[in-house]
């Protein structure tokens, strides 16, 4: 059974750190397209990056100066570390994995089909 934790959110003040974690559990991160989401109060879900099994990366265009995408392959998580917070980035961030090994590695949220809780993010200025 696919299974996505995310933790290591909270509230921060503006200009701070902070690293997301999301372990996976029921198939290894090695193997599978995942990404990370975030959504801010009334507004849609948005990709912010995402890491392929052979662990390159790509990043939104808003993404690229700030956000870092990484995965652990021993530990089976993936991490999105995010510098220089802003209140903009106060949002809901959930971790996510495509279908299947071969599935298309790409942004757009229908190719995600499982989802973890979400972890909250909280940007004070």
């Amino acid at each position: 059974q696919v299974q996505l934790v995310e933790s290591g959110g909270g509230l921060v003040q503006a200009g701070g750190s902070l690293r997301l974690s999301c372990v996976a559990s029921g198939f290894t991160v090695s193997g599978y397209c995942m990404a990370w989401f975030r959504q801010a109060p009334g507004k849609e879900r948005e990709a912010v990056a995402r890491i392929r099994g052979d662990g390159t990366t790509y990043y939104t265009d808003s993404a690229k100066e700030r956000f870092t995408i990484s995965k652990d392959n021993a530990k089976n998580t993936l991490y999105l570390e995010i510098h220089s917070l802003k209140p903009d980035d106060t949002a809901m961030y959930y971790c996510a994995r495509t279908p299947g090994v071969f599935s298309p590695c790409i942004f757009p949220r229908p190719a995600y089909a499982y989802w973890g809780q979400g972890t909250q993010v909280t940007v004070s200025s």
